[in-house]
């Protein structure tokens, strides 16, 4: 694999933050991020399901790989060197409940950070901003 993107949710704070953490790290395979939604992501992979790469994280290979919610999670840390090890394990059967665990308690903090009426289509017009990173 030689390329990965990420889809994320511009307007989310936690995913804005997560967009940053990953930027800082090491990549052993690049990656990419694109806000979910906007006209970029949608002219990269027309086939997609766009309305649900805003509810969930996805990210797709070089070679057309589609990874959703756990295993995207799980396939970005892969990505990184100083976290490889722990994707390996996270991926395993003994990894898989805390990951799982983590992912279901990310989507539930980013629901209530988000408030209600902000679910979908937001970037559908292709204005989606990208935060600067804090401070």
């Amino acid at each position: 694999m030689g390329r990965l993107t990420v889809l994320y949710d511009a307007d989310c704070p936690l995913c804005v933050h997560l967009r940053h953490w990953l930027l800082r790290q090491r990549q052993l395979v690049p990656l990419d991020l694109v806000p979910a939604g906007s006209q970029q992501a949608r002219r990269l992979f027309p086939a997609l399901d766009h309305t649900a790469t805003l509810r969930e994280i996805t990210v797709v290979g070089d070679r057309g790989q589609v990874y959703r919610e756990t295993s995207a999670w799980i396939v970005c840390l892969w990505a990184l060197a100083d976290h490889r090890a722990k994707a390996h394990w996270l991926a395993t059967p003994a990894g898989q409940p805390f990951a799982r665990i983590t992912v279901l308690a990310a989507a539930k903090w980013r629901e209530a950070l988000k408030g209600p009426g902000q679910e979908d289509g937001h970037c559908g017009d292709g204005h989606c901003g990208v935060p600067g990173p804090p401070g």
